[in-house]
This record gives structure tokens, C-alpha cells and sequence, in this order.
């Protein structure tokens, strides 16, 4: 098997492909994984234990040749040294019939492997929510780069051909003979130790093609990124080219704060734990408004964390805002909460929760996965109705 077939992107796109999925039954499976040594070492160990898991749970539904069959995809995994040199902070994989779907995850999970008649999403849901994600774009007077980020991890996007990450593909013949000059020498700005050629600094000409040049890049990024996304975007520039790329800008996911540093000279990692430090507080506000808008609408009577009214107002399709805890999972009508053995005991057991969000999400709603100790409720759910 060719793995690289296989692989998917974190997205909502993929939610919705993997709810449409019919064909039973949905095997779902979650874990953790490291991107370095000597930890990843433990990965395919803890990957083929979970895999063992599986198996006994199918078996008692199907024969063991079947099972043989269900898992053979999985199985062509264990021994993938390339497969498992390449992974991040979690892995997720998704298998009913002809559809094979492997996940690379920044964000850390927990282990999970779930039999059902549908897909196990809610983990899914908290790895790519926007709640927790953002870009950044390292901008420098001659070049762009665009990453994508959690808490945990920043990740470089692959631009397209197209895209103008660098100031002679973007201006051309309209780009100045004077910055040319200028960029074969080093940059401007402090972008570099260089000696600058034939100028003590910027020029008005140079300072115009810093203008349009950041005007097409922000254009480019609105139009391609932050429209479909609605990411926060970061800007890190030196601090001359804030103010400049604020005047210009007209995308409203950009924050006013940004990274004030030559983004070329610092890792990835430090840029990511540099851009959370600014967006923390923006998430927790948000999480804040939700619980707020969830307390006014309980006492309106608009709102509930009653399992069952809020399963209920799923189905007729009157939940506009559904709040699920991270890491709880219900099983059975009681509200009891289960472990991953449990699920697995039985193939047509699912997580209560994650059906109701599979639910709201089908009927246009909003579902934000929530950690345990931000949720406004103790029933895993907490839910504001539209009417």
C-alpha cells in the first residue's frame, strides 16, 4: 500500500466525507505518536496493541478470515519504518469498505479505537476546530511563508506555484531596478548583516515596492486562506513593517498584536509558542462568551445540558450551539462514562456525545469540543437551541 495515497488533512471536509460513509462497520482509532527518538520508537508497539484490541472486537460479528480482511490496511502499517519516521503528535485512521483515511495530527490525543455503525469524530473535531488553531505569516521585504499552528505545533503550508511568496514573482517588471539592486546585496530593514548597495537605507522607490509587495501577499492570503479558513492570522515581521502591512491590510482575521522579529531568524517552534502567547487569552474569551451566551440561554429556557433534551432538539435540528466535553464518552442511557475496552466490547456501542454532535453538525449547527475543565456543565453536553 502506498501510504501517501492514503493521507488526509485534518479539515471539516473530512468530517463531512466520513459522516456521509454508509458501508459498516466504521473502525475509528486514535493514539499518540512523537516526532522524535527515542519515544517514536514505542509508536508501531502501542499502535499494534490497539490494532489487537480491534481485532477481538470484531470477532465477535465476524469470522476470522473477515477480520483478517477489515484489517489488513491497518496491518501493512506495523512494519512502515518510512510511515512511522514521518508522524507528529497523533495519528488518526478511518476504515469501513474501500475507504482507508490516515490522519496526521499536531495536536496530542488520547488512545481510542472505536467499532460502530458510524465514525468517531469528536476527536477529529478538536484537532482542527478553529478554536484552537491559527496562521502565521513570516513576512520579510523579499519573501512569504505561511504556517499553520496549534498551541503544540507550527506547520509550514505548502503554497501553490501561484502564490506570491517571494517580491520578484509577486511585482515583476513593475519591481524597481533600485530594489533589485538592493536585494542582490542582502535586504534592507535589518533583514540581514549585508551591506547595502549604493543606499545608507530605504529609498522612497523601495519603499513603494514594500507597499504593493505586501498588498499582493495580503491580498493573496485573504482571498486563499483566511476566507475559506477564518484562521486568526499572525503577522511576524521586523517591527518598520507592522505598521505598513496593518495600513494595507484588509483582512479582519489579522490581529492588531503581532510577532515583532525577523521571521527568518528563529525556528518554527519558537514562532508557535511566540504566537500563542499572543492568542491564549483571545481563545479562553472565546470559550468565556460561549459559556456566557450558554448561562443567558439556559435561563431563557433556550438552552440545556440535559442529555436527553439536548438529543432531542438535535434531531429536530434546534441546536445552533452544541458544547461537548473533550474527553468524556457516554455509552449508555444512564450517562455513564466509559473506557476505550468498553466501546470496543461491543461493535454497535458508540459514544452518545459524539452521535449528538455527528447530529447538530448534519442539521447546520455549530459543535465546539471543549477540555474538561472549560465546560459550563457536568453532562458532557451543554447546548444553546435556536429557538
Amino acid at each position: 500500500m502506498n501510504t501517501s495515497d492514503s493521507m488526509r488533512l485534518p479539515s471539516n471536509e473530512l468530517i463531512k466525507q466520513l459522516l456521509a460513509v454508509k458501508q459498516t462497520p466504521c473502525i475509528s482509532l486514535y493514539m499518540p505518536t512523537h516526532k522524535t527518538h527515542p519515544e517514536s520508537q514505542k509508536d508501531p508497539i502501542n499502535y499494534k496493541n490497539l490494532l489487537k484490541k480491534l481485532e477481538e472486537s470484531l470477532l465477535t460479528t465476524n469470522s476470522k478470515d473477515e477480520v483478517k480482511v477489515l484489517l489488513s490496511p491497518f496491518t501493512e502499517l506495523i512494519d512502515d519504518r518510512d510511515f512511522w519516521n514521518h508522524t507528529s503528535l497523533g495519528l488518526a485512521i478511518f476504515s469501513a469498505g474501500d475507504l482507508f483515511n490516515i490522519v496526521i495530527l499536531h495536536e496530542p490525543i488520547n488512545e481510542l479505537a472505536v467499532v460502530a455503525d458510524s465514525f468517531h469524530t469528536k476527536p477529529l473535531r478538536l484537532n482542527i476546530q478553529s478554536l484552537y488553531r491559527y496562521q502565521v505569516l513570516a513576512l520579510t521585504l523579499h519573501s512569504a511563508k505561511l504556517f499553520e499552528g496549534t498551541k503544540h505545533s507550527l506547520e509550514q503550508i505548502n503554497l501553490p506555484d501561484q502564490f506570491p511568496d517571494d517580491i520578484e514573482k509577486a511585482l515583476g517588471s513593475e519591481l524597481t531596478d533600485e530594489h533589485l539592486t538592493v536585494a542582490a546585496y542582502g535586504g534592507v530593514g535589518g533583514e540581514s548583516n549585508a551591506m547595502v548597495h549604493g543606499h545608507g537605507g530605504s529609498s522612497p522607490e523601495i519603499d513603494k515596492d514594500a507597499e504593493r509587495y505586501f498588498r499582493v501577499v495580503a491580498d493573496a492570503v485573504h482571498e486563499k486562506y483566511s476566507k475559506q479558513q477564518k484562521l486568526p492570522l499572525v503577522l511576524a515581521a521586523l517591527t518598520e513593517h507592522h505598521n505598513l502591512f496593518q495600513k494595507i491590510n484588509k483582512n479582519p482575521n489579522l490581529i492588531k498584536e503581532g510577532i515583532q522579529i525577523n521571521p527568518n531568524s528563529v525556528e518554527p517552534e519558537k514562532l508557535a509558542e511566540m504566537a500563542w502567547e499572543l492568542l491564549q487569552p483571545e481563545f479562553l474569551n472565546r470559550i468565556e462568551t460561549f459559556k456566557e451566551n450558554f448561562s443567558f440561554a439556559s435561563s431563557k429556557g433556550t438552552g440545556s445540558d440535559i442529555l436527553n433534551d439536548v438529543r432531542n432538539a438535535a434531531k429536530e435540528g434546534r441546536v445552533g450551539t452544541l458544547l461537548l466535553e473533550a474527553d468524556k464518552i457516554i455509552t449508555d442511557e444512564s450517562g455513564s462514562r466509559d473506557q476505550v475496552a468498553n466501546l470496543l466490547d461491543d461493535s454497535k456501542k458508540d459514544d452518545i456525545l459524539d452521535d449528538i454532535g455527528e447530529t447538530v453538525h448534519n442539521m447546520g449547527g455549530d459543535v465546539i469540543v471543549v477540555p474538561t475543565e472549560l465546560m459550563p456543565s457536568t453532562t458532557g453536553v451543554a447546548a444553546i437551541f435556536r429557538y
